[in-house]
């Protein structure tokens, strides 16, 4: 790979939408890109329609710890690598598959994810604060909200 220039021309990026991340492993798998030439990689998690190819609600824990274990990752990777996460939003698993979790259902996991990379966590401030910017007065985590 080297020597074939591809490194120069492209940046890889390592898709896990799992909430038990192998952290260890993809600190292997970035150290594995570097030797191979690659100076950045991207990240790639989701706050929705990830979970099941029918869901309809969408479970806020689940990409909340996905986004967690990236940061996790993030931590022991150097800094001048991760050049950016894509927080994906799958609308349907694949073209002949009905639509799963619709965006206005997965508004809040969306804002608690950007909120947790944003703030480098989650705490019950970050809860506060994603309640209060969408007029919200129970933010559920860990159950379907409606």
């Amino acid at each position: 790979l080297p020597e074939s220039g591809v490194p120069q021309l492209v940046q890889p990026m390592i898709w896990d939408y799992a909430a038990d991340l192998d952290v260890e492993g993809k600190v292997q798998l970035i150290e594995k890109y570097r030797r191979c030439g690659f100076s950045k990689v991207w990240f790639a998690s989701a706050f929705k329609g990830a979970t099941g190819v029918n869901q309809s609600l969408t479970l806020i824990g689940h990409h909340l710890k996905n986004h967690l274990e990236w940061l996790a990752v993030a931590s022991r990777t150097p800094a001048d690598v991760l050049e950016g996460i894509a927080l994906t939003g799958w609308q349907r698993y694949d073209h002949f598959s009905v639509l799963c979790e619709l965006l206005p259902v997965a508004i809040p996991s969306l804002a608690v994810c950007l909120q947790a990379l944003k703030n480098g966590g989650y705490s019950e401030k970050v809860k506060e604060n994603v309640e209060k910017l969408l007029g919200m007065s129970n933010l559920e985590i860990d159950t379907y909200m409606r």
